[in-house]
């Protein structure tokens, strides 16, 4: 099995820590843009091979590998909802990031301000819930946890004004697999 992406990437780090928890065998490859535009008709990391298989999404490549190892991917609708939320959030603020890297000026355009709002509501529906301080986690929280791993890693979102998040992400820091997987500082 082998799968591409890169060490910053919070869907990448999702299914990396799936891969230490299954405990299955895993080649990393890190690419950066040119080579996940040769290789995905995403043109985005991550993604997957395992002989046959080519996965192009995170969140098929960690269904795939807790079914693999015999584990339930969200087990409930309420948990792919949360994850579904999640992930709203993170393709949101990535695509701001971008944008802005880029010297676009997000208060300018319509849509993009509306973005913005977007993941301010998100983020005030995330601290309402109720989230673990320890493991174990499910697959919307450890997604959360790297997503707010990648946030203050890029300097996207003040989490000062949400105090559940910080208390959750404050017990991920403590877990052996969110640890293992920390991106290096840059």
């Amino acid at each position: 099995m082998k799968l591409y992406g890169s060490y910053t990437s919070p869907f990448v780090r999702h299914v990396r820590i799936v891969l230490l928890e299954t405990a299955q065998p895993c080649e990393f490859i890190e690419t950066d843009q040119t080579g996940s535009s040769a290789k995905s008709p995403t043109q985005r990391v991550p993604f997957l091979e395992d002989g046959n298989i080519f996965l192009t999404d995170s969140a098929s490549i960690t269904k795939y590998l807790r079914e693999k190892a015999g584990q339930d991917y969200c087990k409930t609708a309420k948990e792919l909802d949360d994850l579904c939320l999640v992930n709203t959030l993170m393709d949101a603020t990535v695509n701001l990031f971008f944008i802005k890297r880029d010297g676009v000026d997000i208060t300018a355009v319509p849509y993009l301000q509306r973005q913005a709002a977007r993941i301010q509501s998100t983020l005030a529906e995330l601290n309402q819930s109720m989230l673990p301080v320890a493991a174990p986690y499910n697959d919307a929280q450890l997604r959360l946890a790297c997503f707010i791993s990648w946030a203050k890693l890029r300097n996207q979102i003040d989490f000062s004004a949400y105090e559940n998040l910080e208390a959750f992400y404050a017990g991920a820091l403590n877990y052996s697999y969110f640890i293992a997987t920390q991106p290096p500082q840059s």
